[in-house]
């Protein structure tokens, strides 16, 4: 009987099914840039007998020995076949055995640590993976499908080149700052105003006028043209300025066109993909099914969760695939993103903290903007749908999101 506090726990039966045979034949694969090492685990030759371990050393990370391999296993009747997520060098093996028809399962390479104490080679990695996988003792991680991959490749370029042209507009804002041009200041946003572009392309052009540059104001803003004067009054722009203002302005259109050219791709991909499609008005799978559908494509579908775009959606999509039989339930969903909170326990005091990767932060829906108050022109609008502030404001918090 064990004792904690006064109180007495009763002894439990642990079951070891985890510790049995899972899989008579197995393979582990112990993976580096240019090579990796193989250990096969087969059944006994003779009843009684011990199992059987082959290694192959140093087998090329090239295609052909790759099929080659592939081969072999295949021949073996190989039933598992796992090696570690080392770096991108996994992806030849998992993809080229993939393709053969074998079961491939990538694991994480914490789960599969040697012991300590016991020398550690490229050969031993090999036999202890497979001693683990032929136990059931590895769990896979989740590797979507190819179509699936094509589509995160594209979804994670546009998240890249999003990024890469918010620094750009940060980079010029700085530029301003340094020339004592205080725009950002009376600006809601150098990117978004049009405004701004104009006195941008201006600057870069040479004008140096506070009167002539607060001249280029239109619409709401040419009412507050003294204010725009006031905040370039004093400037210290150079042609230094001119030039880098300039290029600042080429690299975020040439970012522009390239959004705009993997969004078209990815929307593409997405509609080669059976799965995403809808069903048309004879309820038949339709890569466009039209406004009448009685189902929507799935990126559609998951973009009317308020809080989730149309990109946020597909991106989505693109981290988690659209057979959500991989995830038992939710909770696995969110533990797989790297939303949930993580239980580190020792002793009597317990530590619980979240981690999330950088792709499922990204991911994350924002919360819909509140509709504004409705002014005279839309008053008509507004007592037409008396249950639109209701619709457009979320009844609970979202939950936490998937990546």
């Amino acid at each position: 009987m064990a004792h904690r506090k006064g109180r007495k726990i009763p002894a439990q039966l642990v079951e070891d099914e985890d510790y049995q045979l899972r899989h008579e034949r197995v393979a582990g694969i112990d993976i580096a840039k240019d090579k990796g090492d193989v250990s096969v685990r087969l059944p006994a030759a003779r009843e009684g007998g011990r199992r059987r371990s082959r290694v192959e050393a140093d087998v090329p990370a090239r295609a052909r020995d790759i099929l080659e391999l592939g081969a072999r296993l295949a021949a073996d009747g190989v039933e598992l076949v796992v090696m570690e997520s080392t770096s991108d060098y996994w992806r030849i093996w998992y993809y080229l055995l993939e393709s053969l028809g074998l079961a491939v399962a990538l694991v994480n390479s914490s789960h599969a640590r040697q012991l300590a104490g016991r020398p550690k080679t490229d050969r031993l990695d090999c036999q202890w993976l497979a001693r683990l996988a032929e136990m059931g003792l590895l769990r896979p991680s989740f590797v979507p499908p190819p179509e699936i991959r094509a589509l995160r490749d594209l979804a994670r370029a546009r998240q890249q080149l999003v990024r890469d042209r918010a620094r750009c507009w940060q980079r010029l804002e700085k530029l301003l700052e340094g020339a004592l041009v205080k725009l950002s200041s009376e600006l809601s946003s150098l990117a978004k105003v049009k405004t701004a572009r104009l006195i941008l392309d201006a600057l870069a052009g040479g004008e140096r006028d506070p009167r002539a540059l607060s001249a280029l104001a239109l619409g709401s803003l040419a009412g507050r043209r003294g204010d725009l004067e006031a905040a370039m009054e004093g400037m210290a722009a150079g042609p230094h300025h001119s030039l880098l203002i300039r290029l600042h302005l080429d690299h975020v259109a040439l970012l522009d066109r390239s959004v705009s050219a993997v969004e078209a791709e990815i929307a593409a991909a997405l509609e080669a993909v059976p799965a995403a499609w809808g069903v048309n008005a004879g309820g038949e799978p339709s890569p466009a099914p039209g406004p009448g559908a009685l189902l929507l494509p799935a990126d559609a579908r998951l973009a009317e969760v308020p809080g989730i775009t149309l990109n946020l959606a597909r991106a989505i999509i693109a981290e988690t695939g659209l057979d959500m039989s991989a995830f038992p339930t939710a909770a696995h969903l969110v533990s797989w993103a790297g939303l949930a909170p993580v239980a580190r326990q020792s002793g009597p005091r317990s530590r619980r903290r979240a981690r999330a990767t950088p792709t499922s932060r990204t991911c994350a829906p924002r919360p819909p903007t509140a509709p504004q108050a409705p002014g005279p022109s839309s008053a008509s609008a507004t007592a037409a749908s008396p249950g639109a502030w209701d619709r457009a404001r979320p009844s609970a918090p979202s939950p936490a999101p998937s990546s």
